[in-house]
């Protein structure tokens, strides 16, 4: 199934987990930005994307909740949360969810979908794979 016509930031500072994302992403026919895996990267090419894959802990620290809410608040970007913290995100106004770590392509897949879904502004419901950030 081709997918709209969407660029998606996976921001990710582990190597294999950024190198698989990309992997199955691209596979799928989604335009991949990154990997990167810091947030001054991420905030650099936050302006050109629709969506971002962000993990919580970066290259540079817990600086994954600042890229959520800067993509979100200044690019408009939707943003789903990808770490196996979830806890720290818990109530974060900026993501539409999280994915628990480890996550699995279905997965993955499942929430891009979602997302690619509201950002095209149809229905959707959430897949079971992505936590709530509801508090």
């Amino acid at each position: 199934m081709l997918m709209p016509s969407m660029r998606i930031l996976v921001v990710e500072d582990e190597f294999l987990i950024a190198f698989d994302t990309e992997y199955v992403l691209r596979s799928s026919g989604y335009d991949v930005v990154g990997p990167v895996g810091s947030s001054e990267d991420a905030l650099r090419l936050g302006a050109g994307v629709d969506i971002a894959l962000v993990d919580v802990h970066l290259r540079d620290g817990e600086t994954g909740p600042e890229v959520a809410a800067h993509l979100s608040q200044v690019h408009g970007v939707t943003v789903i949360f990808s770490t196996a913290n979830p806890e720290i995100v818990a109530a974060d106004p900026n993501a539409i969810g999280a994915l628990v770590k480890p996550v699995f392509a279905p997965d993955l897949l499942s929430a891009m979908e979602y997302a690619v879904a509201l950002r095209s502004g149809r229905p959707a419901t959430a897949p079971n794979c992505l936590k709530s950030l509801q508090a």
